[in-house]
């Protein structure tokens, strides 16, 4: 993983991000990883999705950040693993706006302050 500067998105988290929002805006509030990787891949033709590792590791740092929260889902399907729920908080809202004009403008996705 490249060194993060301080205050940026890496672009894997960039990414997530801005799929997430796009997932949101579309009344998707909540997703799991699985789905959010086929996502990426059909919206952004996503290279820098190497392994489902590499996704799950960026989803953890993001929620660190305060910009997703997650929890389980209700067990309600049998024959599956529960998934794991993830969806933007206010601030996620913000730095993934933040981060898709960053992306347009040709810049380094920054963490902006946001609301909470």
């Amino acid at each position: 993983m490249p060194p993060r500067k301080p205050g940026t998105l890496l672009p894997i988290e960039a990414e997530i991000l801005t799929t997430a929002l796009s997932l949101h805006r579309a009344g998707q509030e909540t997703f799991h990883g699985f789905g959010l990787a086929q996502a990426m891949r059909e919206q952004r033709a996503s290279r820098s999705l190497t392994a489902h590792g590499t996704l799950y590791k960026a989803l953890g740092r993001l929620e660190e950040l305060g910009l997703l929260a997650s929890s389980w889902e209700d067990p309600a399907t049998e024959g599956r693993p529960r998934r794991r729920l993830y969806g933007l908080t206010g601030r996620g809202i913000h730095a993934a706006d933040g981060a898709r004009v960053d992306q347009a403008a040709g810049r380094v996705p920054r963490l902006a302050p946001g609301p909470a």
